[in-house]
């Protein structure tokens, strides 16, 4: 692996790959250390048990002791009837947040999910971060959550524009919530 040089030394490329069971207990920890609350890791084991589960969607980005660093989860969601996927929860250690990991994890859930012949991801989170992955406002394709949400936080990336995108109101897998 290649390292570049700045103030911290960071790596120029990060190992991603799915998740395998010996990475759980890992996984819980880096989603405990992102966010304030056990919140998005008790989501993350609940989606784990949940149909909407697909294991090749669970994504994690290696640091280069091969600790895990950052993650990514894409599962099963619908617009209307049809099939789509909801990228979340995303999460990264404090200790390596704004060096790539979670874009890292993130891109290559993303491909992942185009490998399957997936063709809409759902987000919902900052509007400044997720359009660099290609996300767009969900609303210029007709799509809504069922929760009020601001516009510029629900997006939608859809990997071949050939193809129809559904419409309508986005159904959530039940360990959601929502």
């Amino acid at each position: 692996m290649t390292l570049k040089k700045d103030e911290h030394t960071m790596p120029d490329t990060w190992i991603t790959r799915p998740e395998t069971p010996q990475d759980i207990p890992a996984i819980r920890q880096v989603a405990l250390g992102a966010f304030p609350t056990p919140l998005e890791a008790d989501l993350i084991e609940a989606l784990r048990i949940d149909a909407a589960w697909s294991p090749e969607l669970s994504i994690l980005a290696q640091a280069p002791d091969g600790a895990v660093a950052g993650y990514a989860l894409l599962t099963r969601c619908h617009v209307g009837t049809a099939p789509a996927l909801a990228l979340g929860p995303c999460a990264v250690l404090p200790q390596y947040q704004r060096q790539g990991a979670g874009s890292a994890a993130i891109r290559a859930g993303l491909r992942a999910a185009r490998d399957k012949g997936e063709n809409l991801v759902l987000v919902l989170g900052h509007p400044e971060y997720y359009p660099r992955f290609g996300f767009t406002p969900a609303s210029a394709y007709g799509i809504r959550p069922s929760f009020d949400v601001p516009d510029e936080a629900m997006m939608a990336l859809v990997f071949d524009a050939t193809l129809p995108v559904p419409g309508g109101t986005i159904v959530y897998p039940a360990p959601f919530g929502v």
